[in-house]
């Protein structure tokens, strides 16, 4: 079943939400783990807030990247809400992370998008496109892996004029994937694991 416009609509809240908030002091939209509680609307808004002008065009195309993904992938809408869902959790998963007073940045929501729909790949699809979403997977995996995101929390990276922060791609992905295990099977068209002869189901 071809995605409808949720996904795509994901990104561009992701990418209109960056360019609006760019002009903004970012004290008042970043994340602060004190803060969590008493001002909410931090578990969006800190997707919205980068560094320098690199770091917000590089996660705009980040954005632009994950909503075609998606839509090549034929991801449902159900799993476009999952993605709305790992946003904020994306944030939560900072409280168990390493100490970071303020935090900014789309990675983490980007590395949930592409974990939701290299999963949706797997679980749904055959042959190329199953083995694709497989390699996004391991793709993935190593990165993580490669960013060891239990040491410091912000580590500077050649070619960044900011310094980056392993934990938030950690948490995003592992948000990602607990949000499609949640919101990932739904009527019948959109279940996640094929029935042989469902009307729906991703070949």
């Amino acid at each position: 079943m071809p995605a409808g416009i949720g996904w795509p609509g994901v990104a561009a809240a992701l990418a209109l939400g960056s360019l609006l908030a760019a002009g903004a002091p970012a004290q008042w939209l970043d994340w602060q783990p004190a803060l969590a509680a008493a001002q909410p609307w931090r578990w969006w808004t800190a997707a919205w807030v980068h560094g320098s002008p690199g770091h917000l065009g590089a996660n705009l195309a980040g954005a632009g990247l994950v909503a075609a993904l998606g839509m090549v992938a034929r991801v449902p809408d159900r799993l476009a809400l999952a993605w709305a869902l790992a946003w904020p959790l994306t944030q939560l998963g900072w409280l168990l992370g390493p100490p970071l007073a303020h935090f900014g940045g789309a990675s983490g929501v980007l590395h949930a998008g592409v974990a939701i729909a290299a999963l949706h790949l797997v679980r749904t699809a055959q042959g190329r496109r199953r083995g694709i979403g497989l390699l996004l997977l391991a793709g993935l995996a190593l990165k993580l892996v490669l960013e060891a995101p239990w040491g410091p929390a912000l580590r500077q990276v050649p070619g960044w004029d900011i310094a980056i922060a392993p934990w938030s791609h950690a948490s995003g992905t592992l948000a990602g994937l607990l949000a499609a295990a949640l919101l990932g099977t739904g009527r019948r068209g959109n279940r996640l694991i094929p029935i042989p002869g469902a009307d729906g189901a991703d070949t």
